[in-house]
């Protein structure tokens, strides 16, 4: 969002863990417990049989509008992840010294909308070959992630991040850069701060870039 106010040439080298941020050992700030949009609890509990997984594809803002417009979403949160400095605050992950990327997570009801059809909707919703990048949004909170908590996800992800990818090239795309982990490896989802969650909601002429490539994402048969 406001990757130019923090020098974007000195925000597209990976901080490594040595280096990065010390954060703290407890959030500094309070969070909603309920959606502003959905009405649904922001940190569960949710019904039985929901199923979460962590994605990153630029402005948190816009992305999480993104999913919790979709049928069978239960909830969604911004939030910060896949770096090293705990509960770190918005401010120090503009640094790039965290670390974290700019992530979402989305809770939803697998009767209702499935694996395919959250990350079909991912992958058409960003341009996922920018690396540390999405649009006019520079630096390493930018990049693309699918942080996975089943091995459901898990095959799904890399599948069609294989497919995709292809589908990509044949337009003229670059490689895939996005991240590609389960949830445990990429460590805690710290919720951002309350006024980042549900965002466009909120501020419903606010900053909102969906960077699309146009290519159609197809989910491969047999997953």
């Amino acid at each position: 969002m406001f990757g130019s106010l923090f020098g974007s040439s000195l925000k597209t080298t990976m901080v490594t863990p040595d280096r990065a941020l010390p954060g703290r050992s407890a959030p500094s700030y309070t969070v909603p417990t309920t959606h502003a949009v959905l009405g649904t609890p922001l940190a569960g509990p949710w019904p039985e049989g929901t199923r979460v997984i962590y994605l990153a594809l630029g402005c948190f803002w816009g992305a999480e509008k993104e999913f919790w417009q979709l049928p069978g979403v239960v909830t969604t949160a911004a939030g910060y992840q896949g770096g090293f400095t705990p509960y770190p605050t918005y401010e120090e992950v503009c640094t790039a010294m965290t670390g974290h990327t700019e992530a979402i997570m989305v809770a939803y009801d697998p009767a209702v909308i499935s694996d395919a059809e959250i990350l079909r909707h991912f992958w058409e919703s960003h341009d996922p070959t920018q690396g540390f990048r999405q649009g006019n949004d520079v630096g390493t909170q930018y990049r693309s992630a699918i942080y996975w908590t089943t091995p459901e996800q898990e095959t799904l992800a890399r599948r069609t991040a294989e497919t995709f990818g292809a589908s990509l090239a044949e337009r003229g795309f670059g490689q895939v850069t996005t991240d590609l982990r389960p949830a445990q490896e990429a460590g805690p989802f710290y919720y951002a701060e309350g006024y980042h969650q549900q965002y466009l909601a909120k501020n419903p002429n606010g900053y909102c870039p969906v960077h699309s490539t146009g290519v159609a994402c197809a989910v491969p048969e047999g997953v």
